[in-house]
């Protein structure tokens, strides 16, 4: 054992200062601009450092995870007499205005993202996040519009989860906000692109109501280009806001791929959607791999096959008509025969890992490492079979002489998405028909008109989010006539100390007035906020800067899961995902390691040998200012970061 110059035992080499080391890790030696003792001082005492956790990082809506989970675990209380299930959704609110939705369908990179996974597994951020939306719907909470009336006026183009998201936060900057939708209901791709059983519909009617509520008017059935210019919507309002998802489905480029049997998945799935697709004949190839050819196959098992069916009444006729199949008898179906392909290996499929075991489950036929190369016709242009070709593991390279025919009744394909840009000038579209955009979602040399969503890039859902809302402080600023800002490079939903301290009457008094820089720091005056650094705007913080030996492993509580299998597939359209009760939510919630903020966990308090660091007085405490440090006690010990479990503590130079 050796002695440290404050006489502190520690296991180690002659460059190694650290008490304690994380689990699996070697203790490694200082890095050499850290290297700064000399004698019993360091010049380094603690810096209060917030930073971004990766899951947050990760989310494309840069959703304040950690802070809604904070809130849940009941670490971040609610002010006034507020619940906290009410603060934990105006939270997650803040980024994502259909928490109940993303609760069930995201595919949660933020939970790959996540700094739990190096101990034993991710929080289930998504469960608590439908735990936070199905009981906001409970509760009826209601979102509040308390800006004053700007008299702007934008229209957006599209009614989906880009559109409308932006169209609440505009509302909430005070402007007047109309949304064109060219179908019969809101909602884009939640409402015609997903299956029913995936997004309960009466949840996704209830979210998108609750927006409408603050305000917003709507033009249903209106397709801009064709029932209304672009150029009246420039001229009628002070803005344009581009959010038309991408529903048109790309045809299978192969010959014979105009067969009239072959259809797009969300063709397939809009039919569905709409009610009028209750049946399918015959054999079905869906060709993808991704999430939408999933939902294609999923939804083809449950609907079943009819025989014998008329030919009115064939799958292809009521996809491409505005006709509906009638209501078939139940004892008339048959278990479909449906054969999913994809281009790589089945276990490289981009599809979600639990969605394929679903498919797989459920008595669809999954086969990789397939590529179709011909669609071979008969009679009166239909697709009797499908000629495909096996890849070597790479997912392009064909082997010679494999070559298979497959006979099938219908041929979907679920390769990519476009946009719709009927009757729009095409100056708007790039040469892959979609809408370049700058940083801050303007259309380049298109002053007042702008995008978010799937007509920048077919994404996910939370994408389309995101982008909303950085849109919308874009038109804001826009409309007031103020640069616009410049996006930081980490560009999510921030914890704000500061709000946080107002919000209990805790904020820095005014005493100070900055006629300049104050000659010395301080870490005693009322004006300002001692010790601390704010870096969420240009850092994420990783595993490697938390102690991860605080934290005991504990079984994940994994979302219930309704499992359909081969034998009640058929006709079964109820919803899989069985949400957490209250208590399965905070369980979860509490795994939550608070990554780069403090969760109040007095490791600091307890190891500090000189008593330097201390508990702040309970009247002037919150979430952020847990814990200060008396600089006059401190040696620069470094203990209490190593102790730091979640990296709230970094050691700064100060002065001598």
């Amino acid at each position: 054992m050796q002695k440290n110059p404050y006489g502190q035992n520690y296991k180690g080499d002659n460059h190694t200062f650290r008490m304690f080391k994380d689990e699996g890790d070697e203790l490694g030696s200082v890095p050499w601009n850290q290297k700064i003792f000399q004698n019993d001082t360091s010049y380094k005492c603690p810096t209060y450092i917030v930073q971004t956790p990766p899951c947050q990082g990760s989310c494309p809506s840069g959703h304040n995870i950690r802070g809604w989970l904070d809130i849940v675990r009941g670490i971040e209380k609610p002010p006034g007499d507020m619940s906290w299930q009410e603060y934990a959704f105006q939270r997650a609110a803040d980024a994502n205005p259909f928490p109940s939705i993303m609760g069930r369908v995201c595919p949660a990179p933020c939970e790959d993202g996540c700094n739990r996974n190096e101990v034993e597994d991710t929080v289930g951020i998504n469960a608590v996040e439908q735990f936070i939306g199905d009981n906001a719907k409970k509760e009826g909470y209601k979102f509040k519009i308390e800006a004053k009336d700007t008299g702007k006026k934008v229209a957006i183009i599209g009614g989906g989860c880009g559109g409308l998201a932006a169209a609440l936060e505009l509302r909430k900057q005070g402007h007047s906000v109309t949304v064109f939708e060219k179908y019969e209901k809101l909602g884009g791709m939640m409402m015609y692109g997903i299956p029913d059983y995936r997004v309960p519909r009466d949840i996704l009617q209830y979210e998108i109501e609750r927006i409408l509520a603050t305000g917003i008017e709507t033009k249903m059935n209106t397709k801009v280009g064709v029932d209304i210019t672009v150029e009246a919507l420039e001229k009628d309002y002070d803005a344009v806001l581009f959010a038309i998802g991408a529903m048109n489905g790309r045809s299978l480029p192969v010959p014979g791929g105009d067969a009239v049997n072959c259809v797009s998945g969300v063709a397939f799935l809009e039919a569905y959607n709409q009610g009028r697709l209750q049946h399918i004949t015959g054999k079905v190839i869906c060709i993808g791999g991704g999430d939408t050819s999933i939902d294609v196959v999923s939804v083809a098992r449950r609907l079943g096959n009819i025989k014998n069916t008329a030919d009115k009444d064939r799958p292809e006729r009521i996809i491409f008509s505005d006709t509906a199949h009638d209501v078939v008898d139940t004892s008339k179906r048959l278990g479909a025969d449906v054969l999913l392909t994809a281009r790589s290996t089945i276990e490289n499929m981009p599809a979600a890992q639990g969605e394929i075991d679903d498919a797989n489950r459920e008595g669809v036929e999954i086969q990789g490492q397939l590529q179709p190369i011909e669609v071979i016709q008969g009679k009166n242009n239909r697709a009797t079979a499908l000629r495909m070709i096996r890849l070597e593991e790479d997912g392009s390279t064909p082997i010679e002489g494999s070559e298979i025919e497959i006979e099938c009744e219908l041929i979907v394909s679920a390769i990519g998405q476009s946009v719709d840009s009927e009757g729009i000038d095409k100056s708007f579209f790039n040469e892959r028909g979609f809408i370049d955009a700058d940083r801050n979602y303007q259309v380049p040399d298109k002053p007042g008109f702008f995008v978010c969503g799937d007509v920048v890039r077919p994404h996910l859902l939370t994408t389309a989010i995101g982008q909303a809302g950085i849109v919308a402080q874009s038109i804001g600023d826009y409309l007031s006539g103020k640069e616009q800002h410049a996006r930081p490079k980490v560009d999510v939903h921030y914890f704000d100390l500061m709000e946080k301290l107002a919000e209990w009457d805790l904020a820095p008094s005014d005493d100070y007035k900055l006629d300049g820089s104050p000659a010395e720091a301080t870490d005693s005056a009322n004006y300002a906020v001692h010790n601390y650094e704010d870096r969420s705007f240009v850092s994420i913080i990783p595993h490697t800067e938390l102690f991860l030996g605080h934290f005991d492993k504990e079984e994940r509580n994994v979302r219930s899961h309704k499992l359909v299998n081969v034998d009640n597939v058929l006709g079964n359209f109820d919803e899989r995902l069985v949400g957490y009760n209250e208590e399965e939510a905070q369980k979860e919630a509490a795994r939550c390691m608070s990554c780069g903020l403090c969760f109040e966990c007095d490791n600091c308090v307890m190891y500090c040998p000189q008593d330097a660091v201390f508990k702040v007085k309970k009247d002037k405490s919150t979430l952020g200012r847990y814990v200060d440090t008396d600089y006059t006690k401190c040696i620069g010990c470094h203990i209490c970061a190593d102790v730091c479990p979640t990296g709230y503590i970094q050691m700064g130079l100060g002065s001598d």
